[in-house]
């Protein structure tokens, strides 16, 4: 489901002139794996964001940001325009009851998350906080946030 959602994106993106982002490396996601267990209190990333990474290293459309691997990790600097996933938690952490969550997407009116506490994957009114929808897993949140943006 996920592979064909992105190739619809790539087709949508191409009528613009756009692309989607290379995909992140090895070596770039196991740099990101690791500052994340760090940062994150041993917090291991799900296999299916890492998957989603490999195949494209964050996405920027219409109006849905789901973040990559920081500029900072990159084993070779990207030409691509790369919403931070590590960069990105700081900034949403500027707001304390934001820190029980780890985000790995927004758009314009949504949070996309890991509620660490509750140990579920949520898709958060943005600003208030009011829990708009809850995953099993990322694969559904993420498969949900591109079908609503392509609908």
């Amino acid at each position: 489901m996920l592979n064909s959602l992105l190739i619809e994106i790539q087709k949508i993106e191409e009528r613009y002139g756009g692309k989607l982002n290379e995909p992140a490396t090895s070596k770039d996601l196991k740099k990101l794996e690791e500052v994340i267990k760090d940062k994150f209190d041993g917090l291991i990333l799900p296999s299916e964001f890492i998957e989603f990474l490999t195949k494209v290293n964050g996405l920027d459309f219409n109006g849905l940001v789901i973040y990559g691997v920081d500029n900072f990790l990159l084993t070779s600097q990207s030409e691509d325009e790369i919403n931070g996933f590590v960069e990105t938690n700081d900034l949403w952490y500027e707001n304390e009851w934001q820190r029980k969550f780890v985000f790995f997407g927004d758009s314009d009116i949504a949070w996309y998350c890991y509620d660490l506490t509750d140990k579920i994957f949520l898709e958060l009114d943005k600003p208030s906080g009011t829990i708009m929808n809850t995953f099993i897993n990322f694969n559904d949140m993420l498969v949900n946030a591109l079908e609503n943006r392509l609908n």
